[in-house]
């Protein structure tokens, strides 16, 4: 993530874009470009160095399956959620909503943009 913000804050953000992973991921496959591409219209700032171990790491921890394929001779690796993964997210999307409730001002309904639709994304 390129930033100049404090270790602790990084991590967290971090955290955050690992969420925004697994529910994208839960809506569609995804790949690293188009991954970063939706990140950054989030405010997140990461660079291939940083989301491509992300990636690597949420499959290792099997919340995320890869398939390959090519793509104009090059070789593009897809993303899908998994069984632990959707799990995974059940379980943060609680705690978020718990979160949300206590640091946002009025709980968050009515602090920044409105939901979008999911066909938005």
């Amino acid at each position: 993530m390129r930033t100049s913000k404090p270790t602790g804050t990084r991590d967290v953000l971090l955290a955050f874009a690992r969420v925004h992973i697994l529910h994208h991921a839960s809506e569609e496959q995804i790949f690293g470009a188009g991954m970063a591409k939706e990140l950054s219209r989030h405010g997140y700032r990461l660079g291939p160095g940083t989301l491509y171990p992300i990636l690597h790491r949420m499959r290792t921890d099997g919340l995320l399956s890869m398939a390959a394929e090519v793509i104009e001779g090059r070789k593009r690796k897809y993303y899908t959620i998994t069984a632990k993964g959707r799990a995974a997210l059940k379980g943060i999307q609680p705690k978020l909503e718990e979160l949300a409730e206590e640091v946002l001002p009025d709980g968050g309904r009515t602090h920044g943009r409105r939901r979008r639709p999911a066909h938005a994304h």
